[in-house]
């Protein structure tokens, strides 16, 4: 069983990234799932969650900017995250909605620069 995280990196305020959460041994369509990150020093939060018949939700601090997907053929949800913050930055984690599977991925490292 394995969550794998992508597409973070480097981008400048306001740019734009699409980080992309692959699974094996999940069937990630079969359960609500959700974008997580945490920053130095800070405790994880959850910032957007996608229900299992796709309705999102989203904490206010990405509200407007981020958009939680996912590709049931491909197995994946994806988190387009655009007009991005240097209070964004963080590294990202997927995994399941509120309760999490007792298993996370390495995750992925978003840095906004100002």
């Amino acid at each position: 069983v394995q969550l794998v995280e992508s597409g973070g990196g480097l981008v400048q305020a306001g740019g734009s990234l699409r980080l992309s959460c692959s699974a094996s041994g999940i069937i990630l369509r079969a359960n609500n799932m959700a974008w997580y990150r945490q920053a130095p020093g800070k405790q994880r939060e959850l910032v957007a969650r996608i229900t299992i018949p796709g309705n999102a939700i989203y904490a206010d601090s990405v509200k407007g900017r981020f958009t939680i997907s996912r590709d049931n053929a491909k197995n994946t949800v994806d988190l387009q995250m655009n007009s991005l913050k240097p209070e964004d930055t963080a590294v990202y984690f997927c995994n399941r909605a509120v309760v999490p599977f007792g298993y996370w991925g390495q995750g992925t490292q978003v840095t906004v620069s100002s």
